[in-house]
């Protein structure tokens, strides 16, 4: 495909001026499009109106299984892998699949060893941002006083005590607590 359009810059070819003229801005740092709910500038029109959704609650792409919405497509498409079971990123080391790269990465810290994060305040390093910004764990089990890092896991731990399985198996009808185990059980009518 022919590219005609050169950027004087980098020299990147484009099909049509208008593609040159958004790459441009990345080069000129220009952002004419801006939000007027926060200010926020952005170098098209369309990053523009996906990132209004996030001001006003709009979520135009349904799950077709579950109904939960979602301000982006790309959203969707990895949450409908909570329903296909598809782990589509798997690690080469030990073979564990995941839903998303980015978890991908996270976990091949537990092979090399890597922790990038480090809090300035003690200096101990972390392999996930999310336990550095933290740092302790704030979300407490009314039941048995055990911390957790994360309002999810949380939630998960409180099946623990409730007893609750909202994950059932469509074959055998057994409950699960976990997604993750549901999975894993229906391996076994394949």
């Amino acid at each position: 495909m022919e590219k005609p359009c050169k950027c004087g810059d980098c020299g990147k070819g484009f099909k049509y001026p208008s593609l040159l003229e958004i790459h441009r801005r990345s080069h000129t740092g220009e952002k004419p499009f801006t939000c007027s709910i926060c200010g926020k500038g952005f170098t098209q029109s369309t990053t523009l109106l996906r990132h209004q959704r996030f001001h006003t609650g709009e979520r135009p792409f349904p799950c077709c299984v579950c109904g939960k919405g979602f301000a982006q497509s790309s959203e969707l498409l990895v949450h409908q892998r909570v329903h296909t079971g598809e782990k589509p990123f798997t690690c080469p080391v030990c073979g564990r699949g995941f839903t998303q790269l980015s978890q991908l990465l996270t976990h091949q810290r537990v092979h090399t060893g890597e922790r990038p994060f480090t809090c300035s305040v003690c200096e101990k390093r972390f392999t996930n941002s999310s336990n550095l910004l933290t740092g302790k764990r704030p979300f407490i089990c009314s039941m048995c006083e055990k911390g957790f890092t994360t309002s999810s896991n949380l939630l998960t731990h409180q099946r623990i005590h409730t007893r609750e399985k909202p994950f059932t198996c469509s074959v055998c009808e057994r409950g699960f607590s976990q997604l993750a185990h549901l999975l894993t059980h229906q391996q076994v009518h394949k």
